[in-house]
């Protein structure tokens, strides 16, 4: 049984994009139509106005948390072309950088796994995909693959840093070994998979199985077994799971999750990814876990509209 255990009353003036809830769960980061990009406090179910951070100049598509052991730093994106990085220091939140590299709207942004320092992905609809890289001094480092997808990136996914598997083979005392490999969809109705060799990002994969925008995806956490997952949406009301069972092969499997009769805005994975929560057209969120024999059967069936303006399921989160 699924419950909502909060309702947030942001105070925006216009319609809720992204809601993200920091790595301890005790923050929660909003931004919408109103420019605004808000951070609340929402410990012990309370709810109380943090910062209201205004420096964009368009609509506010997503939000993102740095992980802590980098402060507490949060990145946002907006139709108005700009990434923008706001940073906490003593108690005041302010804007510590200001990415302008993109000729349109710029709809994801994701930060890398911690262990490789603080990167960005950042997605646009000029069809290219921005890496912003801070190594501590110095300026941001930028590196961009232009044309990325044609007409528009529409969000972008990190996958875990280790290898699959390597947790599982590894012989102890060892370090297990890292990959740097992003996800990304986009309107040429494609799910793409990205890796860097040699400090270059080159494509990885293309998968295909979505006949309209893919309009979200999001590369499942890892709990250390070989098999890596990803789950992509679209316009074209289909969710499907990506899995790839041999890292050497690359050879990825979809499996249609649900066809819903409206376009799927947004997916996202509980931290032990075993649950996939759904957000549609339909102003419903879902639940989805995948049984024993491999189905995917809905588990709850949360109606946004009835109040629930974020569904917090295992620490995740779902949104608008």
């Amino acid at each position: 049984m699924v419950s909502v255990i909060n309702t947030v009353d942001t105070s925006h003036e216009d319609m809720i994009h992204d809601a993200q809830m920091d790595y301890y769960g005790t923050r929660l980061a909003t931004c919408s139509s109103d420019r605004s990009v808000k951070i609340f406090d929402v410990k012990n179910g309370g709810q109380i106005l943090i910062a209201d951070l205004r420096g964009h100049e368009g609509p506010v598509w997503q939000v993102a948390w740095a992980h802590p052991m980098y402060g507490n730093m949060l990145a946002s994106c907006s139709y108005d072309r700009k990434v923008l990085i706001w940073k906490e220091e003593n108690g005041t939140w302010d804007k510590t950088y200001e990415y302008t590299g993109h000729d349109s709207s710029v709809n994801s942004v994701c930060w890398a796994p911690h262990d490789f320092g603080l990167m960005l992905a950042c997605g646009s609809s000029d069809g290219a995909i921005s890496l912003l890289t801070y190594t501590g001094d110095g300026p941001w480092d930028v590196k961009k693959i232009s044309n990325a997808h044609t007409i528009g990136c529409n969000a972008v996914s990190w996958s875990p840093s280790v290898v699959p598997g390597s947790l599982v083979d590894q012989p102890s005392g060892q370090k297990p070994s890292y990959i740097k490999r992003f996800v990304s969809g986009g309107c040429d109705n494609l799910v793409k998979i990205w890796k860097e060799e040699d400090g270059q990002w080159k494509e990885d994969q293309k998968l295909e199985a979505h006949s309209d925008w893919v309009r979200d995806v999001a590369w499942a956490p890892s709990i250390g077994l070989p098999t890596s997952t990803i789950a992509s949406c679209s316009q074209d009301g289909r969710v499907y799971i990506w899995t790839c069972d041999d890292p050497t092969t690359s050879c990825w499997t979809p499996k249609l999750l649900h066809k819903f009769n409206d376009v799927v805005w947004h997916v996202s994975w509980s931290i032990t990814a075993n649950i996939l929560a759904v957000s549609g057209g339909d102003n419903k969120v879902t639940l989805w876990k995948e049984s024993v024999d491999g189905q995917w059967a809905c588990i709850s069936d949360v109606n946004k509209g009835q109040g629930a303006v974020s569904t917090v399921t295992e620490g995740q989160q779902n949104e608008q």
